[in-house]
């Protein structure tokens, strides 16, 4: 067997958690300066990466989804209205100062409070949603 056939079929997939996005460029400017993100790839036309993807860890990305082209991706499957929470994206920090500066910096960048930051019975948390109403949570665990 060819070694490039046996390793391709012993790779595990990447994991790709796709979310629909109304602005491109106010996506990039968001994940920049409120969780220090930076994306990846070939620019498009409008100066952003297409497709606009974010490396979370080695087999993690984070890609964006002009919302047209992703309710085209669920085919007769509706994209959630504005507001309504599909998931939940996580992110655990180290320290409650940490959580209150990243969520300060969301809030600079853009997003919206849904919890202040406080201690909750698994852990100090905040929770805000950024500007196309994705969920975030902030967490040091107990």
């Amino acid at each position: 067997m060819d070694i490039y056939l046996l390793r391709r079929a012993t790779e595990v997939p990447p994991l790709v958690i796709a979310l629909p996005t109304e602005d491109r460029r106010r996506a990039v400017a968001f994940y920049r300066d409120a969780l220090g993100l930076e994306p990846f790839g070939d620019l498009a036309g409008d100066g952003v990466p297409e497709p606009l993807q974010y490396r979370l860890d080695a087999r993690t990305t984070l890609m964006l989804v002009p919302t047209g082209g992703f309710g085209w991706v669920l085919g007769d499957r509706s994209v959630a209205t504005p507001g309504t929470s599909e998931c939940l994206l996580g992110l655990a920090l180290r320290t409650e100062a940490e959580v209150i500066a990243a969520t300060d910096r969301a809030c600079a960048a853009g997003a919206t409070v849904i919890t202040a930051p406080a201690t909750q019975p698994w852990g100090f948390t905040a929770t805000f949603a950024d500007p196309d109403g994705h969920v975030w949570q902030l967490t040091v665990p107990s």
